[in-house]
């Protein structure tokens, strides 16, 4: 994978963590809310891995956390 926008991956996962511990929601109810995998959220919110996601399931996050998708990038 390119790195070339991993710091830009890495602070949308860490935005979504932040967003998500103020909806006092675990990472498994976020998951399920949005109709992912606990392990795929688990990745995109770590700060040691650059996971990939499309923008569906960021508008899907965003949505779910009730946040315009410009807060999380």
């Amino acid at each position: 994978m390119s790195l070339k926008h991993s710091e830009r991956y890495k602070n949308i996962g860490i935005k979504i963590s932040k967003y998500r511990n103020k909806k006092n929601l675990t990472q498994e109810q976020l998951a399920n809310k949005v109709g992912m995998s606990y392990s795929y959220l688990t990745q995109i919110e770590a700060p040691n891995v650059v996971t990939k996601m499309s923008l569906e399931i960021l508008f899907d996050i965003a949505d779910t956390l009730e946040v315009d998708i410009k807060d999380l990038l």
